[in-house]
């Protein structure tokens, strides 16, 4: 007989139910007010630190869930938002200024939930509150970067062309390198010879025929800015995940732009503190021949500069910079054979291959690590923003014992915390160019509480709305809509769980009432289907089939379109937009399959194959 299903429709069909339903339940766990406590530079976090604040925050009265230490990581769990509070500032007294201690939220889901890798939904940060930043990429500093490198670059090809120059000299104010040679033969050979190894390069003769000045197309120009842009938003991705941000978002936004959203941290200073980490590392050999007295004085030999060590103590080095730090791909913290800290360095095969010849004819000089960031001073600039300062100082400087490699170490290292620290930075990656916050912006948790009130009570309404109309229209095959309506919720909740980069925003939340009515209509569509079915004489079986069947082209046709509308708003929309993209799309998927799939089986379990007749619709 028509309308009758097998057993195995229905058993995948309960199995995917109870699937979602599983990873829907850690959202019914509401998340704990926490404190997320990490070292800085000169800090360390041991097990002697956690059970000092565990003991502060019982002699002051508070009442903590659980203090453990997490991945190098101390995480504080409370009752409230108060016991919150007023446990940071103990801590903040107790611990100084090595550490960063910042208000968050942690998933509060049972082990046994955690355990098969359920969670909550990823709140957005106008429902779970947090901080927001826009920054900006300083597109002249990595500009002035690629001219430096260009320079090293040129010099290194003549000289293996075996073409004599006076000079080679970056002028940053025209965005060009200046070459000087010794004669008309060898600009001409110079040109030849750089123009071979990069095409995108521009020549043009300089102030007089012994001089050549070289700038970069415009294509290269957009390259350069672009991979800066990306290699900063990887690397700002790579260290908020290192400290232990939950959730965070790192997006592009314009040509120059990166946004940084920071679900569940309330304190801007520390967020600052987080993101502040704007540090990069260069190699370069130490200058023993120059005179430190005479660079103090200001005579400063041409082809080198003066740093300072940690301590103030001066240091020349070599303008050469031997390898910067975006060839690193590892780094971690240990001790050497004499337990004083260290940093152990990896790099990558071409960084490799570059310390490799830089080195092999320096065996027996000095040389320099020197740890650099930029902080915005007080001088503003024509955008309206805070001029970037470089501040640079030289962590260490050694004797090269034998020709480096992808494997070498850094001593020198005051303490163990700092050698964690820098590890930890330059394990995440060097900026490729400096960035400032331009914008920020600090939503509370009471806010976001009051969003989530005010949306669910939309949701509520919206299914009570749906419920009372479908039972009254419908009758007994309403109730079987509603029933289906409310499996579409849970899987809704249960796969946005699922789904690792899957956002639930304020917007997102309107996607799912709008899903909701669309659910329903899916099922006014069939069950008018059925309806006429049954007026035009068919048996209540043949009304059935023929009902389903013949709405379904109507369904998926009006569904794709949306879909498909849902697909664009994700593809080229930011924030919101994609929260409301996201629930929209998963909404209309899981409509579908409730309202073909999911009804049908109930409607053939309770009337198909059985000789029935009339239906209560």
């Amino acid at each position: 007989m028509l309308n009758q299903n097998p057993l195995w429709r229905y058993i995948v069909v309960i199995g995917m139910l109870l699937v979602a339903l599983l990873y829907a339940l850690p959202n019914l766990y509401p998340e704990d007010p926490a404190l997320n406590i990490s070292a800085t530079r000169g800090g360390k976090v041991e097990e002697v630190t956690r059970a000092q604040l565990e003991r502060s925050f019982s002699d002051a009265n508070i009442a903590a869930k659980s203090v453990v230490l997490e991945n190098g990581q101390i995480l504080a769990r409370f009752n409230s938002t108060e016991d919150q509070l007023q446990a940071r500032e103990i801590a903040n007294q107790q611990l100084g200024g090595n550490y960063i201690t910042a208000l968050n939220l942690a998933p509060a889901t049972p082990d046994w939930l955690a355990a098969i890798g359920a969670s909550p939904m990823k709140l957005g940060l106008d429902l779970r509150g947090g901080v927001h930043f826009l920054m900006a990429v300083d597109m002249k500093a990595a500009l002035d970067k690629n001219l430096n490198d260009m320079v090293q670059t040129f010099r290194t090809d003549l000289r293996e062309e075996k073409i004599r120059y006076r000079s080679v000299q970056v002028d940053l104010a025209r965005s060009q390198v200046q070459l000087s040679l010794r004669n008309v033969e060898d600009v001409a050979a110079a040109e030849a010879a750089l123009k071979q190894r990069d095409r995108e390069l521009i020549f043009t003769a300089g102030a007089d025929e012994l001089t050549l000045l070289v700038s970069i197309s415009d294509i290269r120009l957009k390259e350069i800015r672009e991979y800066a842009l990306e290699q900063n938003i990887t690397i700002i991705r790579n260290r908020v995940n290192e400290i232990g941000v939950a959730e965070p978002l790192v997006q592009r936004q314009g040509a120059d732009r990166i946004v940084v959203q920071l679900p569940g941290v309330q304190d801007t200073a520390q967020a600052k503190e987080i993101l502040g980490a704007t540090a990069s590392l260069e190699f370069r050999l130490v200058d023993d021949e120059g005179d430190i007295s005479a660079a103090l004085d200001g005579r400063v030999p041409p082809n080198a500069e003066l740093y300072y060590s940690r301590d103030g103590r001066p240091v020349l080095l070599e303008k050469r910079v031997m390898l910067t730090g975006e060839h690193i791909t590892g780094a971690s913290s240990g001790f050497d054979e004499y337990s004083r800290p260290q940093v152990n360095i990896k790099l990558d095969a071409k960084g490799g291959n570059m310390l490799s010849a830089a080195t092999r004819d320096s065996i027996g000089r000095r040389m320099a690590s020197v740890f650099i960031e930029y902080k915005p001073g007080t001088e503003i600039g024509a955008d309206g923003n805070p001029v970037l300062i470089k501040q640079q100082e030289v962590i260490n400087d050694a004797t090269i014992q034998a020709r480096l490699g992808r494997d070498f170490r850094i001593t020198g290292i005051s303490s163990p915390g700092e050698a964690q620290n820098l590890a930890t930075l330059l394990r995440a990656g060097a900026l490729i160019a400096p960035i400032q916050i331009i914008e920020e912006r600090t939503i509370g948790p009471s806010l976001g509480k009051e969003n989530i009130d005010l949306g669910v009570t939309a949701i509520q309404w919206g299914m009570v709305a749906v419920l009372v109309f479908m039972v009254i229209y419908y009758k007994a095959f309403g109730l079987v809509a509603n029933l289906a309506l409310v499996v579409n919720l849970v899987l809704i909740v249960g796969v946005m769980s699922m789904i690792p980069g899957a956002t639930l925003t304020l917007p997102g939340m309107a996607g799912i009432v709008l899903t909701v009515g669309m659910a329903v209509d899916a099922n006014v569509l069939i069950f008018e289907r059925i309806r006429e079915e049954l007026a035009d004489g068919r048996s209540v079986q043949q009304a059935i089939h023929h009902g389903y069947d013949r709405a379904f082209a109507t369904i998926a046709d009006s569904n794709f379109t949306t879909l498909l509308v849902a697909l664009i708003l994700f593809g080229i929309g930011t924030g919101p937009v994609k929260g409301f993209a996201v629930t929209l799309a998963i909404g209309i998927l899981t409509s579908i399959f409730t309202a073909v799939v999911g009804t049908r089986l109930i409607v053939n379990l309770v009337w198909g194959g059985r000789r029935v007749q009339s239906l209560p619709i």
